[in-house]
């Protein structure tokens, strides 16, 4: 795929020099021991990116299959700790931002990835994994999907948010039904996140979220992570000005205290395509999924930054959404 190339104001390019830029969401492919995509993480250097969250399942994967993923992630990362830092606490990441290297941590989309078992949560921690979704468009024994009538948070659901509050790792509801979000943002002790979920008001899509769910994020202090896939954006625009529309709606709805970025950039569409495919249910006909998906690149960050500032929004204003938000989340929730 061809980078874009912006060429960005002076402004511009000194605040992406000074301030923590963090994409909570990306997704590389989920094959272990393939590492012939991992170098594309050297865009996001090059980019200006501070910090990626990588993504290290989804859905009804296995145990097994997550714990591979993160083993061979975190060998290939640790394998160039010139290049990348592994992110075990906060001033990880500060420190990679002062030494020039991306730091990356991890993600997982839906509590079935614990099966179960409590106490594997800790193990993820430990592994690296900062946040955790409860369910991937479908129901699971956590909670219900955004893509079906949703039954509410369980019991089970509720004991997955306790463990997690106690570890340290950060609740997060996107691809998750609303009133099981309503009710884990209403149960959690802490900051909750839509780590890539756009406003409903601007496009009617289930993957995206309604005001009032945005509101109960913010008023328990949490971020609303805007992504760059054209389906979720609206009629598969994945154009600058369609995201910079996305973030200006939640920040006039939210303020700039509680929006950041997730992207969701998938850095193998072929294998995109084959999960559309294959998976049905997850992925069913008539919202977009099989019209050839286009997504905002890792690349175009700065082009975002000089965009949002051509609308009028300060320095500070910019390092709060382009990651201070998460920092500070963080620093609330991490052990």
């Amino acid at each position: 795929m061809g980078q874009r190339v912006s060429v960005l104001s002076s402004t511009t390019t000194h605040l992406l020099g000074n301030v923590i830029v963090w994409d909570n969401h990306a997704c590389m492919p989920l094959r272990p021991l393939d590492e012939r995509f991992l170098p594309q993480l050297e865009r996001c250097r090059q980019a200006g990116i501070t910090a990626v969250t990588l993504n290290a399942g989804f859905g009804e994967q296995t145990l097994a299959e997550y714990v591979r993923m993160l083993a061979t992630f975190r060998r290939w990362l640790g394998e160039r700790s010139q290049e990348y830092r592994l992110i075990e606490k906060v001033e990880d990441i500060v420190d990679a931002k002062r030494q020039g290297q991306l730091a990356v941590c991890f993600d997982i989309e839906g509590m079935n990835a614990i099966e179960g078992q409590l106490d594997l949560i800790q193990l993820y921690y430990d592994l690296g994994v900062r946040w955790m979704l409860i369910a991937y468009n479908n129901a699971n024994r956590a909670g219900g999907g955004c893509q079906e009538p949703d039954g509410g948070l369980t019991d089970f659901g509720r004991l997955v948010i306790d463990e997690m509050s106690r570890v340290g790792m950060v609740l997060c509801c996107s691809h998750t039904g609303y009133r099981t979000a309503r009710e884990a943002i209403d149960y959690s002790s802490g900051p909750v996140i839509f780590s890539h979920s756009n406003p409903r008001a601007l496009h009617d899509h289930p993957r995206n979220i309604p005001d009032d769910l945005m509101r109960s994020c913010a008023a328990r202090g949490g971020v609303i992570g805007i992504n760059g896939i054209g389906i979720f954006l609206g009629d598969n625009d994945n154009s600058t000005e369609a995201l910079v529309r996305h973030i200006d709606y939640a920040v006039q709805l939210v303020g700039d205290d509680h929006v950041g970025i997730g992207l969701d950039y998938v850095y193998d569409s072929a294998e995109l395509d084959e999960y559309v495919q294959k998976m049905s249910v997850t992925f069913p006909d008539g919202l977009g999924y099989r019209s050839g998906v286009k997504m905002v690149e890792p690349e175009r960050l700065p082009e975002v930054a000089e965009a949002l500032m051509a609308k009028g929004y300060d320095a500070d204003s910019l390092a709060k959404i382009l990651g201070g938000n998460l920092l500070r989340v963080a620093r609330t929730t991490w052990k």
